[in-house]
Formats: structure tokens, sequence, C-alpha cells
């Protein structure tokens, strides 16, 4: 049996805060609590629907819903409410002010389901697309085509026209001849001489519609690129709510899933705004299948042409928007054919996506199973939303979490806890289920759902447990928004990179396709080799480059944002002359650049050699001096840069150290406060660290914090020259904030590490098991010698039916309470349980490890333990589905598995349920 170490004291939010110690845990706000996206599915919502489940959310910790409304369920279509009619409006004040009594917010989407769109969006005003049409023309013969679009979708539909007519000749000179093109498409145009090919340019549309719209959200998807489309859309939310939120905090906008949406009416004349010339001439290279530099070159303009209508037509007058309805907006921009990192600054909260799961190392952890789709997050795609934040001095970065996490049922809090882990190293401090589905207050089990898991209901069998989870989420969060982000590097996202490519057309950045846009650079290899070296970073795009300034020293790009030591380049083939311009503006203001290598050329094709000249002329103005170990540096006023292919070399160099602590397989992220360092640490491996390990924050006074249990005490530690040593134990599976700071610790508790464990309690007594709640229907009870998985009873259908509460109780005698702390283990564990000594609540055990300090509870004699054990929802659906039982019932996609398969779960193996092995340790503390 592995023995872990304990853990002091076991607090929970619902308890008085008496210690002096646990007065150093930052107050939970309601924005530190997790929130959830609440799906209206057909917005069939009411009054005592609202309040039963907001009473639930707050119940189980939550701190706000973000109301998505989505299709319905089947013969509830009498009580669909449609999208921001008064009646909406009436049911969405109404949740404002019941989420208030509940201590809650409320944030809601712009739009019903995804992505953003509606009855209001015109075909004028909906996403456009470039259609191309070639012919070819032989001077001295009649040109019998018309020149009009030949898809019959796209004719007589309003919008749709042509933008441009280009003929090419043989040595591939153009001329521009749509004014001789007659309304009919008639060509009056005859060349002398020579063979030409014509490209025809349509502004088109692309038909997509909103998907999984509610009743009154259906409709064509927005144009992004259309300032006039976005002005046009929010004018039916300005009739809803005049010039208030009616209390929403934030309007959230889902990401960017707009298919073939690479064009806009007035794309020519912005692009030539923006790039210097005329892109009509150039027609011919956006469609063909080359590789030349022209074509490059082209493409490149035209990214990032898309990329500034995207930030300056849509996220920025979104922004101003919500801004000016005094409240604030949410934006996922991952997928976007844009600059991620100037479409999340640009919001008032920047939110990532998770989606999948991870497979972790961790010993008791159950795995997703064989049906999971592991293809967990990687933290420098998460880096993307966080960057911006930090950089622009931000307070949150969300996250869409847990989407997919496992198949439906079979998610228990155990495997959301590494999960969310990875979310916050990745520097973001405020999650958002995905989610919950409003249910009937009389709705009938499973209620409703949605269908991508993970639901998080309260018919969820595991519901009552969900605090848990909530708890540790909300101590996380609570020290992850205070204070600033404590990162040294900022490493700049040389874009252009990607942008200077010949291949395909708009290039959308999407979560899902980091190995075709990220995974392949030079930045991802950088950012992913420091980051597991322990250095902390964020990254910067060229517009914060040209923002940034250097303050006492530290480069800052906001005023209000993060401090960083050292700005870092990756070696890049393309870098613009005006970011370089910036960064040996930095240099000779005071900043210290740790550069890779210099470009080797300048993106885009207006002015090509003035500006090749221009940056050559740059590097050479460099005077570098050779130093040892294959770094080159130069002085350049108050600054320096530093050059180095190994730019682990040049921060070293530079005098930016990395925490050593990720040597030991940990993981970490820093905050600091006005008085404080904190430092959350997590151990995602397979073994127990129990050693000093130092951190790069001179302190003289260290405190460790435990997000699971709330418990603080003074920690062992030792004063180096330049960092401070700490005493950490932490078993594979647990995290820990050490608090580091130069003040005089304000209460006596040490924390208790673990000295020796004593032999087990001995436990003779027969154990009952009483099945309380759930279904189908309640298992009888059973006198067991010992306690078993109840689905371990094949003789006996209800076990293996049964989804719900069922509590294991014993009484047991102790002779003297010999020991500093007792501790009760549980070898198996199927899903959770909350632990009952005496009468006493002494919390849930829900995540690995599976164990729980009790000695505060026992007492010298005769003692009772009940173990309340909630398992998965698989069983009971098991049995519905091999039951032919109805209870999907949806519109639309209905209810799919996670493989977007018809959902059946009548095959399905019985979930294992309950506990086994449990063991009660004395235990010695040093």
């Amino acid at each position: 049996m592995k023995i872990y170490k304990i853990l002091p004291v076991l607090f929970s939010f619902s308890l008085p805060l008496v210690c002096v110690a646990q007065q150093q845990w930052p107050e939970v706000t309601q924005t530190a609590k997790p929130w959830t996206r609440w799906w209206w599915m057909g917005s069939a919502v009411d009054k005592a629907g609202v309040d039963k489940q907001l009473s639930q959310l707050g119940g189980a910790g939550f701190g706000g819903v973000q109301v998505v409304p989505i299709y319905g369920a089947k013969g509830y279509e009498d009580k669909y409410i449609s999208y921001l009619t008064p009646d909406w409006m009436g049911m969405l004040d109404y949740t404002v002010s019941d989420a208030a009594k509940y201590g809650m917010g409320v944030d809601i989407s712009v739009g019903t389901g995804w992505p953003i769109g509606g009855p209001q969006v015109t075909a004028e005003d909906a996403a456009s697309k470039m259609v191309v049409q070639e012919y070819t023309l032989k001077a001295g013969e009649p040109f019998k085509d018309k020149i009009a679009i030949t898809d019959e979708k796209q004719k007589g539909v309003p919008g749709v026209a042509l933008s441009a007519v280009v003929a090419y000749n043989d040595k591939g000179k153009a001329e521009i001849i749509i004014d001789k093109v007659l309304a009919d498409g008639t060509l009056k145009w005859n060349p002398k001489a020579g063979v030409y090919q014509i490209y025809a340019l349509f502004t088109a549309k692309t038909g997509q519609k909103v998907k999984r719209a509610a009743l009154g959200g259906e409709g064509f998807t927005l144009d992004h690129f259309s300032d006039v489309a976005l002005g046009n859309y929010f004018k039916k939310f300005d009739t809803a709510f005049g010039g208030t939120s009616h209390g929403v905090r934030s309007f959230f906008n889902d990401s960017y899933e707009v298919y073939g949406a690479n064009w806009t009416a007035d794309f020519f004349t912005e692009f030539e705004k923006r790039q210097g010339y005329d892109l009509r001439p150039y027609i011919k290279y956006l469609v063909e299948k080359a590789d030349d530099d022209v074509t490059t070159r082209v493409k490149a303009d035209y990214r990032e042409t898309m990329s500034a209508l995207m930030l300056e037509n849509f996220t920025q007058k979104f922004t101003a928007w919500a801004n000016g309805k005094k409240a604030m907006n949410t934006n996922q921009a991952h997928g976007s054919p844009a600059n991620l990192l100037d479409l999340y600054a640009a919001v008032d909260i920047p939110e990532s996506e998770t989606f999948g799961s991870t497979p972790f190392n961790i010993p008791g952890l159950r795995g997703a199973g064989a049906e999971a789709q592991e293809v967990g997050p990687d933290p420098s795609i998460l880096k993307f939303s966080s960057s911006a934040a930090n950089v622009m001095g931000k307070k949150l970065t969300s996250n869409e979490t847990f989407t997919w996490l496992t198949e439906h049922f079979k998610t228990s809090w155990s495997q959301c806890k590494p999960e969310v882990e990875q979310v916050f190293l990745s520097g973001i401090n405020h999650v958002f289920y995905h989610g919950t589905p409003y249910s009937p207050a009389d709705a009938p089990f499973p209620g409703w759902l949605f269908y991508a898991s993970v639901n998080f209901t309260p018919q969820n069998s595991m519901y009552p447990h969900l605090n848990g989870l909530n708890e540790y989420i909300a101590r996380c969060q609570a020290i992850l928004q205070s204070g600033q982000p404590d990162n040294d590097v900022l490493a700049y996202w040389p874009v252009y990179d990607s942008w200077m490519s010949a291949k395909g057309l708009d290039m959308p950045f999407g979560i899902h396709q980091i190995d075709n846009w990220l995974c392949p650079t030079v930045f991802y290899q950088n950012v992913s080799a420091l980051q597991g070296m322990g250095y902390a970073l964020d990254y910067a795009s060229d517009k914060m480059l040209a923002d940034a300034k250097v303050v006492n020293g530290q480069i800052k790009v906001n005023d209000n944002g993060a401090a960083y030591k050292v700005l870092v380049i990756s070696k890049s083939n393309y870098m613009p002359v005006s970011t370089l311009e910036n960064i040996i503006r930095l240099a000779k203001n005071g900043g210290v650049i740790v550069l890779q290598g210099f470009p080797d050329d300048v993106p885009g094709l207006d002015n090509l050699e003035t500006n090749r000249k221009k940056l050559k002329d740059l590097i050479a103005s460099i005077a570098l001096v050779q130093k040892a170990n294959g770094i080159s540096a130069a002085a350049l006023g108050k600054g320096k840069i530093i050059v180095s292919n190994d730019t682990a070399k040049g921060l070293a160099y530079a005098n930016v150290e990395r925490e050593a602590l990720v040597d030991t397989g940990l993981k970490y992220i820093r905050r600091k406060t006005e008085d404080a360092t904190y430092y959350y640490i997590v151990n995602h491996q397979d073994v127990e660290v129990d050693r000093f390990i130092n951190f790069n924050t001179i302190a003289t006074n260290a405190v460790l914090m435990d997000p699971q249990t709330g418990a603080i005490g003074t920690a062992d530690f030792s004063k180096q020259t330049n960092s401070t040593g700490v005493r950490l134990q932490l078993v594979p599976g647990e995290a820990m904030f050490v608090k580091l700071s130069n003040n005089t610790p304000s209460g006596k508790d040490n924390w208790h590490y673990i000295n020796s464990v004593e032999k087990p309690v001995t436990i003779n007594s027969k154990w009952k098991l009483h099945f309380v709640s759930g279904g189908p229907e309640i298992p009888a009870d059973r006198e067991l010698a010992a306690p078993q998985l109840w689905t371990d009873f094949t003789d006996d259908v209800a076990t293996q039916n049964f989804s719900g509460t069922a509590v294991y109780s014993t009484t047991f005698k102790l002779k003297k309470k010999k020991g500093d702390d007792y501790i009760l283990t549980i070898d198996t564990l199927d899903e959770s349980a909350r632990v009952i000594i005496n009468g006493h609540d002494a919390g849930i055990i829900w995540c690995v490890p599976f164990q729980l300090n009790i000695g505060k509870y026992l007492k010298k004699g005769e003692n009772t333990i009940q173990i309340e054990v909630c398992n998965l929802m698989a069983n009971r659906i098991r049995y519905m589905d091999k039951n032919k039982m109805e209870w999907r019932k949806y519109h639309e996609i209905n209810f799919v598995n996670i493989k977007y398969k018809d959902f059946d779960a009548s095959n399905w193996e019985v979930q294992p349920s309950g506990i086994s092995g449990v063991n009660i340790l004395p235990v010695d503390y040093k």
C-alpha cells in the first residue's frame, strides 16, 4: 500500500476562517469561482426552472453562468422563446436578478449557437468569399462567353457582384478591363494581338448559416471583415438592450468557425490602403497553384489585410459596442485568419479553449478510455490568450474547459483536476465549464443534455461532490487573479513566417491545426524548450513591439501590463523593417534583446528592394562583438542586443535565470503581488517529490498553501544568496502554492511535514452498505466484511444498473490517540466520496491521492465512520439504452458520442462503482 504525506488541516469555504494563518488566502470572489456555459435549449426557460438550477449551481460553488441559446428539445416547441424578443429579455432580466440572489453573475453570447450570425444578417452582410473564373481570349476571335458567375446558388443573391476583371498576356503583363464588361456580362474588348488569360473575380457568399441555432437566432453567418455588417448586426441588440447591459457582465463571442470566408465587398480598397498597391493585377497569384516569390508575397499581403480587417472591423468594434453598454466582452480569437495576439489584446477577456483529454502518468488516475480523443491542450497555443492579457494588463484570461474531455457520462472529477491544472499553468485564470444545459424543474433523469460532453448538470449522479472540484478551482483562481503575472521573457511571434507561404489562401490559426501553422516553426521549438527549461514567458506581436517601451530597464507594452527582463527574437525568415526598427529602439532605450539570428528577408511585395536595403542596413548598423560560448553582443544606447543560436545560452548571458525546480519534474507558474511572490506548483509525474526546492525569489518567509484543502502553514526554508530553498512534499497528482515574502509571519502554524506512519488502526467490525438515492431502482442494503465495489455483486442486477449515492458505514474502537494526526486512505474509489466521522463532515475525497486527514474528528473509544460514495451516470444510461428507453429527443444534432456517431450505451461494460481498501493510518509530523 502506497502511503502518501498527510495534509495538515481541512478547511471549506462554508467554514469560518478562524486561524491567523488562514487569513493569507485571498478572498474568493464571484469571479474566482468557476463559471459554466449555460445552454438554454430552445430558450424554453421559465422562472421556476431558472431559480431551481441557479440555486443548485450556486450551491455547488459556481460564480456565474454564460447564457448561450441553442437548438431545443422535441415536444417543448410551444415553450420556446424567440431570442431577443421582449419575452426573452424578460427572462434574462429575471435570470440576472435571480443569479444575484445566489451570489452569481451572468454573461450572454451575442448570438445563438455559433458562429455569430442570425436573422438580422442580410445576404449583403453575410460571410463572403471570392469566386474567380478563368477565360481564354485570342486576338481576332470573338469572345462568346458571358462574364457572369456560373454558380447557380450565387445568381440573384444580393451582394454577389463582379469586382474585378484582369487580362494577362503571354508574358504575364496584366490589364484591368472590368470597365469593358457590360451589365449583361458581354465583354467589349478586342486586343490587337496575342492570347490572353482573363480572370474575373466575383464577390460571392459562403451561404453558411448559424450552427445549433435557437429560435430567433437562425440565419446567415456574419461577414467578420465588414464594419457595416457588424454595425447592422448589433442594431437588433441595441433595440433589445437600449443603452445598458441589463446587468450582463460580459458579452461573449465563440470561436471563429466561418468556413470559406476569404473576402469582403471592399477588399480591394482596403488592401491598397494598407499594402500600398492595387491587388487587382495580381488576382491570378491568389488562385493559381504556384510556388514563386511573387505568389508568396501577394498572399502574405492578402493575409495581413485580412488580419487588419478582422481586428479593426470586428474585434475592436465589438469591444467598443460592449463597453458602450457598460459591460465587458469575451472573445475566442482562435481559428481566425488574423494575428491571434492582436485579436486577444483588443478585448476585455481573451478566451481560449481546450478540447479532448490528456494522458497523465499519475498513479491511480483513471484514463479517459479507449474512445477518448487524446488531443490534450498544448500550453504553447493556450499562451496566446494569456500572453495578450498579461502584456496588456487585463486581469482575466478565460478558457472553455473540459470540452469532450471523455465520452458522455464517464467523466470523474478526478480526471478534471489535472486538465484544469494545465490550463492554469498556461497563465489562464478564469475557467468556464463546457458546460451545463438548462433543464425544466420537473425534467426526469437524465434531464436535458447537450450533445458534447461534459454535462455538469445537477442530474449528474456525481453532482453532490462537485463542490470538491469547484472549491479547488476557486482557491487557485483567487491567487491566480491577484497581483500581476511574473514572467521574465517576452517572446516575439514571427507571424510573417506563417503568412509568407504560397500554399492555400486565407490562413485560419485554429487550435486543432497547430501541426500546420505552429509546431513546425522555430518559434514553437524555442518557446517549448525554454518553458521546459523553467523560463517563464509570454508572447508579443509586431503591433505590441511597436507600442513597447523600456521602463526601469524592463520592457512594457502597456502601462498596466507586465514588465519583462528580456525580449527574445527567434530566428525568422521574414521580418518587417518596422519591427526590426522597434527592436533596435527598445535596445537603445535600455532593453535587453536576445536574438537567435537576424531575419533573412522582408515580407510583402510593395517597395520590396527598398525595404530589403533598409533591413540590410539596419542589420549592418549593429556592431556585434564576439564573446565566449558562441555568443556575440552589441551595446546600443542604454541597452544591448545579444545574438546566440541557442536562446537559452543567450538568456544566461543576459543574467536571466531559469527556475531549476522543473528539473525535478514539477511544473509551475508565478505571480507577484505588492508584498509577495506566489508559485503554483503541480506534480503531474508518477513519483513523489520530498526535498528542498530552490526558487528564484529572495525571501525571509515561506508559506505553503494547499488549494485542495485550504490549509496553510509556514514552510521549512533556507535563505540563499539569490534564491530561497523551500521543502516540498508533493505526491503524484498534488498541487501547492508557495508564497514567498519578506513580511513577518502572521501566524505560528507550521506546515505539517510527515515524519513517520504507524501501523493502521484495526477495523474488525462489519460494514453496512446502504443505497441512498439514484436509480433506476435502489438496490437492497448489504452487510460486508470489508468495503468492496457494489458492482462486484454481479448476481444483483440492481447494483449493475445503479447510478447515484450509497453510504458505507462502520464503527471501530480507538484505544488512544497516539498519532499527531490520522489519515484515511481509499485504495480504490469509483468515483468520489464524502467522509463523515462521528457525525462531523470531514470533507470530500474526489481526486488523486484518495486520502483525507481525519484526526481532529476522532476520539478515544468508539468511533463511527460513514463514506458517502457517488458513481458515474454511465451504468444507469447503459440500462436505459439496453431497455430502449427514450431520453435523447432533441432537434438538429440530437445526441452523439465522442466520435460524432449516434450515441448508444447499450453495449457498454458496467463501470466499476464504490470503494475498496479503506485504511486509517496514525502519522507523526516533523
